[in-house]
């Protein structure tokens, strides 16, 4: 009887488990959350054993597509095309269509790690942040595409200064901190005030030192302390965010917040 049962084609099978949840249409509209929730159960099925078989062939099947925020990538879970020649996007997100070079809308689903084509993680290699920067601004700024139509130049006015944003956002770790605590809802307010004695007792000496420094290498030397003080509680929110542990990661961009008012300070007396 097994063997009957590995004959058959994962999409049938799975399209059983989909019609027994009148919650889930298609693969198109399937959140992970409903996936897991769905065939973690696997009710509809009619033997272990073809259980066990889907299971197999769906983490195959499944072994190329990333989840990113609450449902599938934007060119997996819908179809969208080039406004200018209707050729279907084969990248996500969509920002200039491949086969007529077209400035494309811009999506605001896309998150700003997707423009740059990595996953939404903290650690990023930085190296190739000003690259892929350049390479977008090669094809939006809109200087280039000053002979095309207003609609396109509208399109690549908006395109290009939300590369730049994002550019900006990644680019800082602390920006950068507060930007994917926010992907992930939960809001960081950047106006709290130190309540932290120890903290406070720090940062007022510190501004005491800038206020009283005389000369510029005095200045240099605080803010190369202020630099390591800033990588050291990047790479403490870094494990915290990685653990889920936001409010660890919270106290960490608090103190990266200060740290970088500090060199704020320093760069204005420079």
């Amino acid at each position: 009887m097994w063997k009957t049962q590995l004959g058959k084609p994962v999409s049938i099978i799975a399209r059983r488990v989909l019609s027994s949840n009148s919650s889930l249409h298609s693969f198109d509209t399937i959140s992970p959350c409903q996936f897991s929730s769905t065939f973690s159960n696997l009710s509809a099925f009619n033997t272990r054993e073809e259980s066990r078989v889907f299971q197999t062939s769906l983490s195959h099947a499944f072994a190329n597509i990333r989840f990113s925020g609450k449902n599938f990538s934007s060119a997996f879970a819908e179809k969208v095309h080039c406004w200018n020649c209707n050729a279907l996007a084969d990248i996500a997100p969509f920002l200039v269509c491949q086969s007529c070079r077209s400035v494309q809308p811009v999506d605001h689903s896309a998150n700003y790690f997707q423009i740059f084509g990595w996953e939404k993680k903290y650690e990023i290699p930085n190296e190739n942040l000003e690259g892929k920067y350049k390479d977008w601004q090669k094809k939006l700024h809109p200087d280039l595409v000053h002979s095309k139509s207003e609609r396109e130049r509208a399109y690549a006015a908006e395109q290009s200064a939300r590369v730049i944003d994002a550019y900006r956002t990644l680019s800082n770790p602390l920006s950068r901190a507060i930007y994917i605590m926010r992907l992930e809802g939960v809001e960081v307010d950047e106006e709290q005030t130190v309540s932290e004695p120890e903290l406070l007792a720090e940062i007022m000496e510190i501004r005491e030192a800038v206020e009283e420094a005389a000369d510029t290498q005095t200045l240099n030397n605080i803010h190369a302390q202020m630099e390591d003080k800033l990588r050291h509680w990047s790479n403490s929110f870094a494990n915290a965010f990685q653990r889920q542990q936001y409010e660890e990661a919270l106290t960490c961009i608090q103190r990266m917040t200060y740290y970088q008012r500090v060199n704020e300070e320093i760069v204005k007396k420079l």
